[in-house]
């Protein structure tokens, strides 16, 4: 699979870059602190976005 950020191939490896949760793939923490933020409010989310929300939690964080 191609990484995004770099176009290179990645192996995406599970428990390390995400994890299955009722058939869906979820994106761990670590997996998403080495991407900038999507403002999509990912369930691991390191940027303080809620789901459901596009904003913050912190309004200081400018990484979204």
């Amino acid at each position: 699979m191609a990484n995004s950020l770099t176009g290179e191939n990645y192996e995406y490896v599970e428990g390390r870059d995400y994890v299955m949760e009722d058939g869906l793939l979820v994106f761990t923490r670590s997996y998403l602190l080495q991407r900038p933020c999507c403002g999509n409010g990912c369930r691991n989310c390191p940027y303080g976005v809620v789901p459901g929300s596009t904003e913050p939690v912190d309004a200081d964080n400018s990484s979204c």
